[in-house]
């Protein structure tokens, strides 16, 4: 399952570079695209509020 972006967000911008395949996109909060994310965590291990979770 993708991760997911919850409303904790602050749109800090920390995850977008982190993650392989551009599967976040800008907002408010951020939102991860399901259908690109390839489940691979990076973008939870750089996050500084900790809004970003395994959908599992």
């Amino acid at each position: 399952m993708a991760y997911q972006i919850s409303t904790d967000c602050v749109a800090c911008g920390s995850c977008l570079p982190e993650c392989p395949v551009e599967a976040i996109s800008e907002g408010s909060p951020y939102v991860i695209d399901a259908d690109k994310c390839i489940d691979c965590g990076a973008c939870a291990n750089v996050c500084p509020v900790s809004a970003i979770s395994s959908g599992n």
